[in-house]
């Protein structure tokens, strides 16, 4: 895209956010001046320098400090690992079922019927196209990385607290942390960015939100900026966990197609380097519709890469399985919800492998994949929001972990060692190799990591430019190129500190970032709901009821 023409395009969203603003379908608070009755998403970009210029000098601290002292480095985040594993490893568990029952409650109550807009708005998209971008947010690396690699892993080694290695089991526990409680996560914070943009006329910031639980003023006070400050972090570290295991997939494809022998660290890291000038020259370049036309292009691969596999590999076993993981995950989603360190130190050990990293990256996910679901949700009901975001995405990774994993399963069952044969960025590749065209089909997935790697962070960069932009729609090239390259660099980070187990690196510094968002959430979730049950939509069914008694009798 011309610069010319996206001036023009811009010009054009930026009418039409002028135009649909003020409208919000509740008033807006009586403290609140002229200056917010039209959100900054509709300006230009206004920089807030305590957002941030604290953010920055925290990232180039911790930076400095990892490639000056790395020893002292990993042993402090290793040491603070620990403590957040046993200390707060309950608030991931708890707090991740109870963002699930949240949810399904709104859906299911007199509050589902509350629309996303002004009583009257119609959805911003077509259903068909609003489910298309459902299921785009719903693939990434994290799909291709542990596709093959988590249910294999369960099937080999049983989760602690279920009774066998059934294929079942363990594509259940591979749904159980891709299915309902991430996506639920994501919900409830799309569904308070999406009311308060498009129904109370508020900005688009994570701050935002806690209007109605801490008032307009502490929210443009302290209080406010280091929310912001916080989901900035969260952004960051679990947009850079992405990148790292972008990185070790391709370095293991490098090896398995020959073109290195070894995937050194330096190499992971030239890789990092290499796609994070990629993504940021696309995010300051104005080629948005280069980057959608091949995220498009990433989606088709995808689609051809998963029927390759289940017309290739066991497809009977594949479709076998889908019913019995279905099953499986009913049977055991309150064990594997209620499963905590109290059970002894193997299951703490598996739980911040797994579950509790997996509750940490969605959770520093939320404000990115959240701001996503609330753009492209305006002028729909809290009811169809919560249904679309939950069993859309959860229904995509079911049948791609049914597919790869099934694959993967299948062949170790028929006594192909797919599990050991190296880190779990090329069990993917392992499996592969037993099928027709592998060289090919690594080649593919190469492709899809480079260019979900490229897509998903160029966005990432975004949002954070928003965060720190004070909600602009457009934030300055500048600031996006900024934080892109303090993503890459912090990726880059987390790879060299893990040294030769770079993934626990990834993970080390995941969990203890998105510790402190989770109360973030949790605030969230309280202010949303002081939000809607003051709706007047909500209280004008509450003044009718007695009406219809007193008609009746």
């Amino acid at each position: 895209m011309t610069t010319q023409k996206r001036s023009t395009f811009e010009a054009e969203v930026k009418a039409k956010l002028h135009e649909s603003f003020p409208g919000p379908g509740v008033p807006i608070p009586e403290d609140q001046d002229d200056e917010h009755d039209v959100p900054l998403c509709s300006r230009r970009p206004v920089t807030d320098w305590v957002v941030f210029g604290t953010t920055a000098v925290i990232v180039v601290a911790i930076l400095g400090w990892g490639l000056i002292a790395p020893t002292s480095f990993q042993s402090t985040m290793s040491t603070i690992l620990n403590w957040v594993v046993t200390n707060l490893g309950w608030l991931f568990i708890i707090s991740a079922t109870c963002f699930v029952l949240f949810a399904v409650w709104l859906a299911l109550s007199r509050y589902g019927q509350i629309p996303l807009g002004t009583d009257d708005e119609k959805p911003e998209f077509h259903t068909v196209s609003w489910i298309a971008m459902m299921f785009s947010a719903g693939m990434g690396i994290g799909l291709i990385f542990w596709g093959v690699t988590e249910p294999l892993t369960h099937f080999v080694n049983a989760p602690p607290g279920l009774a066998d290695s059934k294929a079942g089991t363990a594509l259940a526990t591979a749904l159980f942390h891709w299915g309902f409680h991430p996506w639920s996560m994501y919900a409830v914070v799309g569904l308070s960015i999406a009311y308060g943009s498009y129904r109370m006329g508020r900005r688009q910031l994570i701050s935002s939100a806690f209007v109605p639980l801490l008032g307009i003023k502490r929210v443009e006070g302290p209080i406010g900026k280091v929310i912001d400050i916080l989901a900035i972090f969260a952004t960051m570290f679990g947009t850079a966990a992405s990148l790292g295991l972008g990185a070790l997939q391709i370095g293991s494809g490098l090896e398995v197609v020959g073109w290195v022998e070894t995937a050194s660290t330096l190499l992971l890291v030239t890789v990092v380097a290499v796609l994070t000038l990629a993504f940021v020259a696309s995010a300051v370049s104005g080629v948005s519709r280069g980057i959608q036309w091949l995220s498009n292009i990433n989606m088709v691969l995808a689609l051809v890469l998963a029927i390759f596999v289940f017309v290739l590999g066991p497809t009977v076993f594949i479709l076998n399985l889908l019913p019995t993981a279905l099953g499986d995950y009913a049977a055991n989603l309150a064990a594997m919800s209620a499963r905590s360190a109290a059970a002894g130190p193997d299951t703490e050990t598996w739980l911040s492998s797994w579950t509790i990293f997996y509750w940490a990256w969605w959770v520093s996910w939320t404000p990115f994949v959240g701001m996503f679901l609330a753009r492209i949700s305006r002028g729909r009901s809290i009811r169809q929001f919560v249904v679309g975001v939950i069993l859309i995405p959860t229904t995509v990774s079911l049948i791609w972990f049914v597919i790869f994993g099934g694959a993967g399963i299948g062949q170790q069952r028929d006594g192909i060692d797919v599990f050991g044969s190296g880190q779990p960025e090329s069990t993917l590749f392992g499996m592969l190799d037993h099928l027709p065209l592998a060289a090919v089909s690594a080649v593919l997935v190469m492709t899809l990591v480079a260019i979900f790697f490229v897509s998903g962070a160029d966005a990432a960069s975004m949002v954070m430019g928003t965060l720190s932009q004070s909600g602009s729609l457009f934030p300055s090239r500048w600031a996006v190129a900024f934080w892109g390259m303090s993503t890459g660099a912090v990726a880059v980070l987390m790879l060299w500190a893990g040294g030769n187990d770079a993934l626990n690196g990834l993970q080390t510094m995941t969990i203890i970032v998105a510790a402190p968002f989770v109360v973030v959430m949790i605030g969230m979730c309280v202010s949303l709901y002081l939000d809607i049950s003051r709706d007047p939509l909500v209280a004008g069914l509450r003044r009718k009821a007695p009406d219809k008694v007193k008609s009746h009798k």
